[in-house]
């Protein structure tokens, strides 16, 4: 099945102010994005994540490689590939803050050369789905910020385009609202038959509800794949000893000989070893050092690897991690 977003060895470079030097933002990038999938578009600040975003919604035109939606190149043919994506830029910047949440669905729908008969139905829908009814004669400007983020989704909603583009959906919402936007994205896929693509710095919003992430680093790809095959491939066997003594100076310098990965912390009589074991068994070694001085174990448990902290090694470490 062809993809329904191709980005193909797309380079942008810039010029620094004051000076003649380039800067290469994005670096021969490449991925593909399946119909029905929501894919995690991800990388630290300066990493060329934006400029990548920028290009897929037209609003760059890469130095070289191309970009297609629904099969059209996006820098031939820019208004007819544009209208198979839409885009919910961070800080609702997409809504008119004098209008009313109705006012602005039909505004926008207007755009789209639609009348307000036309769209009449399809406004109603979207009200009661993203739970705005309540709301719909309330101008922009004093809901809060949830319910905008939540109007700002549904106006995208009405260009029915293909592609919905949100960059950092729940940045500045409270925990409840910020699980309501994740079970509206979910929806957009699965009864709205959207793709989604999004870019986030919460990672627990990544690790949710993506399906595959592609992450961007230094203006590469260091990171094309599956969420599940991702944390699978970190989970290293992380544990936290809770001791009811302290070690002594040859335990320590035996542990630390041993495992290289290892923090050590002393209270004034208990003490903590936070330590990762890359296999099963040496998790014996470790309780036979401890038991030289016979130091109680208070208790131990497991450390469950989360996508943040894949995340970060990725990042840090540089892997270079590209599935088909």
């Amino acid at each position: 099945m062809k993809p329904i977003i191709e980005v193909k060895n797309v380079n942008k470079a810039y010029k620094k102010r004051r000076s003649k030097e380039c800067v290469q933002a994005v670096d021969n990038v490449s991925f593909s994005v399946q119909k029905g999938e929501i894919l995690g578009l991800l990388g630290p600040n300066g990493a060329g994540k934006t400029t990548t975003i920028k290009m897929i919604c037209g609003l760059l035109v890469p130095d070289s490689g191309t970009i297609e939606i629904s099969g059209i190149d996006n820098t031939k043919h820019r208004l007819r590939a544009l209208k198979h994506i839409s885009a919910v830029l961070e800080g609702n910047r997409n809504l008119y803050w004098r209008l009313t949440v109705r006012e602005n669905l039909e505004y926008f729908a207007g755009n789209r050369g639609k009348s307000r008969k036309e769209v009449k139905e399809r406004v109603e829908q979207l009200l009661h789905d993203f739970r705005l009814k309540e709301k719909e004669k309330e101008l922009v400007n004093r809901l809060s910020r949830g319910m905008q983020q939540k109007l700002a989704i549904a106006v995208s909603m009405l260009a029915e385009s293909d592609v919905i583009l949100l960059d950092e959906p729940t940045l500045g919402l409270d925990v409840e609202t910020g699980y309501e936007v994740r079970e509206l994205l979910k929806s957009i896929v699965k009864e709205y038959e959207r793709t989604v693509i999004i870019s986030s710095h919460d990672m627990d919003v990544i690790q949710d509800i993506c399906d595959r992430t592609v992450i961007i680093n230094k203006g590469k790809v260091v990171t094309d794949d599956k969420i599940e095959n991702l944390m699978r491939l970190f989970e290293v066997k992380s544990y936290i000893f809770n001791l009811g003594g302290l070690l002594t100076d040859q335990q320590l310098e035996l542990l630390q000989n041993r495992f290289t990965e290892m923090t050590y912390t002393p209270d004034t009589i208990y003490s903590t070893i936070e330590v990762d074991l890359f296999q099963n068994e040496a998790i014996y070694e470790l309780f036979d050092i401890l038991k030289m001085e016979n130091t109680p174990v208070e208790s131990f448990d497991r450390v469950t690897v989360n996508f943040e902290q894949v995340f970060m090694k990725i990042v840090n470490g540089g892997e270079k991690i590209c599935v088909g």
